[in-house]
């Protein structure tokens, strides 16, 4: 199936309403269509939650993720999760899916062989890019310009040419589109086509006849025009955003009609939805049109979740930790609104598309623990991932991580790691840190086991720093949220590095990033250009161009099976002050696009910019950028997570287990199962708390205390 075709396939779900009955096709089930499953996709592990609505029960587990076949663990988790709430295909509502196809190709640089068209004159935009360096003093620095994604033998200039107030100054050279398409299909073998004019955000005609000459001429040959997928100024932002974009609609047009076809084919007739990064979901097909907006979708929804964990337990005030396997999410939450950002990075790539503001580094349960040719201890970025994993998983992996650390030190239980079916081998993690760390330092085994975690921890810590207290935050008014599979056992030695009020667990930590996809509204939004001096600005104008992103909104709602009536619509103008650099986006009054919303707009303007620079200037002539208008559907919430509220009963502990504290050495502390506790309950450090999908850590000198929520909240 060519890649267009596919996009149509997919495109061609998900049309029914969501919450309404499959029509037809599909396993015959006795059951009403009640049960909704979150899948995210991670790199060690692939986290399934389901939602059943008829019993108001919540049912989660873990597979490992599979990185040359992701598909293969989605459809594992997804029919043993069905088949463990003892339901058919029949019975489930909705599947949302949170998924690293895209990041994966980005980082690892497997994306579609690509082709990019510029107007002639332009060809090394790319190569130039902001001609900024992050290292001034690093003369073997490597270029930080994503040349990977089309080398220059693979841009092509294009005769044409807008100017800067959208006036066509020379027209579009069709045979050279032709031409050159041709050569960089025959010659090169370009699997895709990226499409990025000078000023086609204001004329986008060049552009869009473009494409319509590629589909014509080279039908099956993905394109992406910049117009469409960042029509905004910065001609090198918009460039990359555009190259990302058709490096990756290939894959992801690919995996997700690769998807829709085994779903099919099982008897899952019921819409199939993707998380965008900027925390709200879509149908297949979407995903597909602008595949660039699922970049940080597991992220995103770990955000989600976090966020809503915090505020059921009290706090408003929150810095999200979600810890798995390679990577370490950090995400801020302010008076309970999570922090979105329109000019996001992944890695040292700008990638200018709407996105939860969350700050990743390299460091999990699988990061790797090494010594620096100076013999220092270091630990990550690098991760064992799924395959072979950390040593004491016993699949080939001999490199020491965080994890092998944890058990090593007793904080894991090698018997129900990952709910229990997922054996670990303690020697294996004993050898490894044994042979790499310990024995060339000449320490035993417990202390540099210790070491990789007090050097985890403090990574961690700084990654949290640099999204609160070096934004102006004050760190000890913030609880931590503590999530992924790791997550909860570094927690309560984050917050003493960082001096936090309290460090929030939810109840399935382990598989949050699943749950939140379950709690993100349907959500849509456009950006059109409106580059005015505030006096030249028009209500009129304004309304207009509101009016038509309303309409592009709403039609994208009604692909979903969403009425409009149900629909909140959100406006905004992206303004500045003229000579800045940088743009805020002001959220505009409710009401009509009028006279008097404008002036309101401009003081707004002033008050939001003296909230972030602490200073504003009622004389300097402001100005727009754009307008932004998002449309937001808020499907119902899933039903709380009954087991986390009712079923505890007693506090007494299951046993005890024998662990390593660098304060005490090692000491005997009591387990207790997680969800064994009632709400009340109060335990007292060193303890740990068990449960299927992660471990609690409860530190000398914390207590830890069940809220009615269901979370558990440890301080000081």
């Amino acid at each position: 199936m060519s890649s267009v075709s596919r996009a149509d396939a997919v495109a061609g779900r998900g049309r029914r309403r969501p919450g309404d009955a499959a029509e037809g096709g599909g396993a015959a089930s006795p059951h009403t269509p009640c049960l909704v499953v979150g899948i995210d996709t991670g790199g060690t592990f692939t986290d399934v939650v389901a939602a059943d609505r008829a019993r108001n029960r919540l049912y989660a587990l873990k597979v490992p993720s599979r990185p040359e076949r992701p598909g293969a663990a989605f459809l594992d988790g997804l029919q043993r999760i069905v088949a463990s709430a003892g339901y058919d295909p029949g019975s489930v509502e909705r599947i949302v899916h949170g998924t690293t196809i895209g990041t994966n190709a980005v980082l690892e640089h497997k994306g579609a062989t690509l082709g990019l068209l510029t107007t002639r004159g332009f060809e090394d935009i790319l190569a130039i890019g902001r001609t900024k360096r992050s290292d001034m003093y690093d003369l073997m620095m490597d270029p930080e310009e994503p040349l990977f994604l089309a080398p220059r033998r693979r841009i092509a200039g294009i005769p044409e040419r807008v100017d800067a107030s959208g006036t066509v100054l020379e027209p579009l050279d069709e045979d050279a589109v032709v031409r050159e398409v041709r050569r960089l299909r025959d010659v090169h073998r370009v699997e895709s086509i990226a499409v990025c004019y000078l000023f086609s955000f204001l004329r986008p005609e060049h552009e869009q006849r473009t494409e319509a000459l590629i589909r014509e001429h080279f039908p099956g040959l993905p394109v992406s025009i910049s117009s469409s997928v960042d029509p905004k100024f910065r001609e090198y932002e918009r460039l990359v955003v555009t190259a990302f974009d058709a490096y990756l609609r290939p894959a992801v047009a690919s995996y997700l009609s690769d998807l829709e076809g085994e779903l099919g084919g099982r008897g899952f007739q019921c819409p199939f939805q993707i998380m965008q990064s900027h925390g709200g979901i879509s149908a297949a097909g979407p995903a597909v049109e602008r595949p660039v907006g699922t970049m940080l979708s597991g992220p995103a929804a770990g955000v989600v979740a976090g966020a809503a964990a915090g505020r059921a337990a009290g706090f408003d005030e929150l810095v999200t930790l979600d810890m798995g396997g390679t990577s370490f999410d950090v995400a801020l939450v302010r008076a309970g609104r999570i922090e979105t950002s329109a000019e996001g990075r992944l890695g040292k790539y700008p990638l200018r598309v709407p996105m939860v503001d969350v700050h990743t580094i390299g460091a999990g349960g699988g990061s790797i623990a090494f010594l620096d040719p100076a013999g220092g201890l270091k630990v990550g970025p690098v991760s064992a991932g799924a395959v072979p994993g950390p040593a004491c998983y016993g699949k080939g992996g001999t490199e020491p991580t965080v994890t092998d650390a944890g058990l090593v030190l007793g904080y894991l239980n090698p018997e129900t790691y990952a709910g229990g079916g997922f054996p670990l081998y303690p020697d294996r993690s004993h050898e490894a840190i044994a042979r790499r760390i310990a024995g060339p330092l000449g320490m035993d085994v417990p202390h540099a086991a210790s070491g990789i975690h007090d050097i985890v921890n403090t990574q961690m810590a700084e990654a949290v720093r640099l999204v609160s207290v070096r934004r102006g935050y004050d760190l000890r008014g913030i609880a931590l949220v503590a999530m992924g599979g790791a997550g909860p056992v570094h927690a309560g030695r984050l917050a003493d590095l960082l001096d936090a009020k309290a460090v929030v667990v939810p109840p399935r930590p382990g598989v949050a990033s699943a749950y939140g996809l379950l709690m993100a509204d349907i959500r849509h939004e456009l950006f059109r250009p409106y580059p005015r001096p505030f006096h030249r600005a028009s209500s009129a104008e304004l309304a207009a161009l509101f009016a038509e992103i309303d309409a592009g909104c709403a039609e994208r709602m009604r692909v979903e099976g969403v009425a409009a009536a149900e629909v909140s619509v959100l406006r905004y103008a992206e303004m500045r002050y003229v000579g800045q650099s940088y743009e805020l986006s002001v959220p505009l009054p409710g009401g009509p696009v009028d006279d008097a919303a404008v002036v309101e707009l401009r003081r707004r303007f002033h008050e939001l910019h003296d909230r972030y620079y602490g200073h504003h200037s009622d004389e300097s002539e402001v100005e727009f950028v754009g307008l932004r208008g998002v449309h937001v559907y808020p499907l119902p919430a899933p039903p709380a997570d009954a087991d986390a509220r009712t079923a505890g009963h007693r506090v007494t502990p299951l046993g005890a287990r024998r662990m390593y504290f660098a304060e005490r050495g090692y000491a005997e502390a009591p387990v207790y199962d997680r969800f064994a506790l009632p709400a009340g309950a109060s335990i007292a450090g060193p303890a740990i708390l068990d449960q299927a999908d992660t471990t609690t850590v409860v530190y000398p000198g914390q207590t830890a205390t069940v809220h009615q929520s269901g979370s558990v909240i440890i301080t000081r």
